[in-house]
């Protein structure tokens, strides 16, 4: 017998000790050397310790960038900002929003993430992830483990092989289906060298794993499994899959075939999870978005929500099973040993509705917007997502801590701001999925890193805004505008007009379509969500029909932007060294006390003396500098992105594959049609 010659053997043991966490499955590690392979389909802790390798294949690693990051901007399965920062979430130049002269397979923006070259050692990438799930739906019945544990097993596999071609569809279109495992050769072999699928044929094809997933797997798991795949997140990822394809992306004659399938797997998806206990998370109540907020900070079966999630720990650097989420690290400010490197938008500050629903540019709603007081009266998603200029931002060692962020011009003529150890980029600070107990310690290095906090990959939301979206598709109108309220009922928003601010989209299929796009938008915020559905609605050209048709202003042409808030005295702007808002123990306060012990007449609280700065002593412009600034940069997406061509990379090895339609290669110009 050979000894494993699957996988690194190396790696999976120090993958298994790092996944090992909070996720009970996952604490169990089995040291592997010297393991033969055909004994690992007849021990069931092996075959297990398998399952779990392969799940690591597809989770963030330690200190991941979660909420942000996603794997399908690589080739080697690495977790990147890339594409949330390819829309009005995050600025920053990337691949697929900067100008080029042409667009070619030679260039970075042809996406990486369909494969990359062989080399002497095994790396995490699309093919070698889907070797090892081969490898183990062929061999794992051969081995005597019992049916019923197989089948749990093989489910999960199934699940991830769908994942894993999901991710590919949505970027390319159709790709080659590999069914099964095939032995590696350097050089031309005609065995390896499968074509690319329909995309029809491809979605055929995870929608046929997924539905044998579903069969295969529970719908709930014990305490001590919590966090594996069930039936209910199988049943939801392929209304995703089948929304996506109802989509403009892959849709473009606006199929209602598709878009009822659509609807009726994300109906079926609601309730299979709603019969095991899941549902929209409502614990605490939802004044104010108190559950909302809460959802994201409550882990295990207490969270109903969490219909994929992935986990993390609190342990420390020097244990071998660490795996703490960066997160926490990467969203708090450097005065408190954070990094501050998540700096979100005005245009994503200026997205969110005011508290009865309508948009801050709504003449009919119950609340004049305040330019100087913009946080006011607004969706209480709003104060639970973002930390603005005064804002609190509290942690284990300062519930009451304040986050500012304004500037003032020195003697010199220079901007300083009062952000001493370094201010973030935009003057916005993110605090969803920020821990209000979490704390400070590192582990030997920045603050904040001994996060455990989990991240949900699929919420039962989206399987909400799925059926609604699907619904919309297939002239459920009714049914489709409830849903996108029940998510804005959770929220916390008021009901002032009879439908939580969407009166006037009421029985119009294309205002609700710009409705539950809109949703997601504010639901989902940071999630890593918003470059998928702005690229299955075609939503990034100026002159975009779909943008033009649902009522969404296009991303191409514009620049995100951050806020400049200064500080004046008498109206007029304070110049000085010291900073204005803080007691100098010589010279005491320039201006005015940003939080002082006492408050003037007809002022109570903190909150109320922040109205009163704002009113008097902030002035705010938009901060212009987030996105390049040498020439005249703005946002420039390609129609070609769509459906991204293969890389040289990959076409150099494997030259019998066609190329996307729109793209150029080696033998000419592309032949792949995705559409079909």
């Amino acid at each position: 017998m050979k000894k494993i010659s699957i996988f690194n053997i190396a790696l999976v043991c120090l993958l298994l000790a790092n996944q090992a966490c909070k996720d009970n499955f996952l604490e169990e590690k089995t040291d592997l050397a010297a393991v033969k392979e055909d004994d690992v389909f007849k021990d069931p802790i092996l075959a297990r310790a398998y399952v779990d390798y392969v799940y690591g294949l597809f989770l963030p690693p330690n200190n991941a960038q979660t909420f942000v990051a996603t794997q399908d901007a690589s080739e080697n399965g690495g977790y990147s900002n890339t594409f949330t920062q390819t829309t009005d979430e995050l600025a920053g130049e990337t691949d697929y929003n900067k100008k080029w002269n042409t667009i070619s397979y030679i260039n970075n923006h042809a996406n990486k993430y369909f494969g990359q070259r062989m080399s002497a050692s095994v790396g995490n990438n699309v093919w070698t992830r889907m070797k090892e799930i081969n490898v183990f739906l062929e061999k794992i019945d051969q081995g005597g483990i019992d049916e019923a544990t197989r089948n749990q097993m093989k489910g999960q596999l199934y699940f991830w092989r769908a994942f894993q071609y999901f991710q590919l569809v949505r970027m390319y279109g159709g790709v080659p289906l590999v069914l099964s495992s095939q032995t590696p050769v350097v050089g031309n072999n005609e065995e390896n060298s499968v074509q690319r699928s329909s995309t029809a044929e491809c979605v055929a094809q995870i929608v046929k794993d997924l539905d044998l997933a579903k069969s295969l797997l529970p719908g709930k798991w014990d305490a001590a499994n919590w966090g594996r795949i069930t039936s209910g997140a199988a049943a939801a990822l392929k209304g995703r899959v089948l929304l996506t394809y109802a989509s403009p992306q892959f849709n473009p004659n606006d199929s209602r075939e598709r878009w009822q399938a659509a609807y009726t797997a994300n109906l079926e998806a609601k309730n299979l999870l709603e019969q095991n206990g899941f549902g929209l998370f409502q614990n605490g109540g939802t004044a104010n978005g108190k559950s909302w907020a809460d959802l994201f900070l409550t882990e295990g079966s207490a969270n109903s929500e969490a219909v994929i999630v992935y986990g993390f720990n609190n342990l420390t650097s020097t244990s071998g099973a660490v795996k703490n989420n960066g997160w926490e690290q990467v969203v708090r400010p450097r005065a408190l040993s954070g990094s501050g490197s998540i700096s979100p938008t005005k245009q994503m500050l200026d997205a969110f509705p005011m508290l009865d629903g309508k948009s801050i540019d709504d003449p009919s709603s119950t609340y004049s917007y305040d330019k100087r007081k913009f946080y006011k009266n607004r969706d209480p998603r709003f104060s639970k997502t973002f930390v603005f200029n005064g804002a609190l931002f509290p942690y284990a060692n300062g519930s009451e801590y304040r986050q500012w962020t304004y500037y003032w011009k020195n003697k010199k003529g220079a901007y300083v701001s009062t952000e001493t150890q370094g201010a973030n980029a935009s003057g916005i600070y993110l605090k969803k999925g920020a821990d209000p107990k979490a704390s400070g310690i590192s582990n030997g290095g920045a603050g904040f890193q001994q996060s455990g906090t989990d991240f949900i990959e699929l919420r039962f939301a989206e399987v909400i805004l799925n059926l609604a979206e699907s619904a919309i598709g297939s002239d459920k109108l009714t049914e489709g505008l409830a849903g996108i309220i029940e998510i804005r009922k959770r929220a916390g928003l008021e009901n002032k007009d009879g439908s939580y601010g969407l009166s006037a989209a009421i029985g119009n299929r294309n205002k609700l379509f710009g409705a539950v796009i809109n949703e997601r938008r504010l639901e989902f915020a940071y999630e890593g969500k918003r470059f998928y559905d702005l690229r299955r609605w075609k939503l990034f050209e100026a002159d975009s029909p779909t943008a033009q048709r649902i009522g969404v202003k296009p991303l191409n042409g514009t620049r995100r932007t951050g806020l400049f808030i200064t500080v004046k005295n008498s109206g007029t702007e304070y110049v000085g060294d010291l900073d204005p808002l803080l007691r100098d123990s010589k010279s005491g306060v320039p201006v005015i006390e940003r939080q002082p012990s006492s408050y003037p007449s007809g002022i109570t609280n903190q909150d109320e003396y922040l109205d009163y700065l704002y009113d008097n002593y902030f002035n705010i412009a938009e901060k212009d500098d987030l996105d390049p600034t040498n020439g005249a940069w703005t946002f420039s997406w390609y129609p070609q992105y769509y459906f991204f061509g293969l890389n040289q990379t990959i076409l150099s090895t494997s030259p019998y594959l066609q190329q996307t339609l729109g793209w150029d290669s080696m033998n000419g110009s592309g032949s792949f049609d995705p559409l079909k």
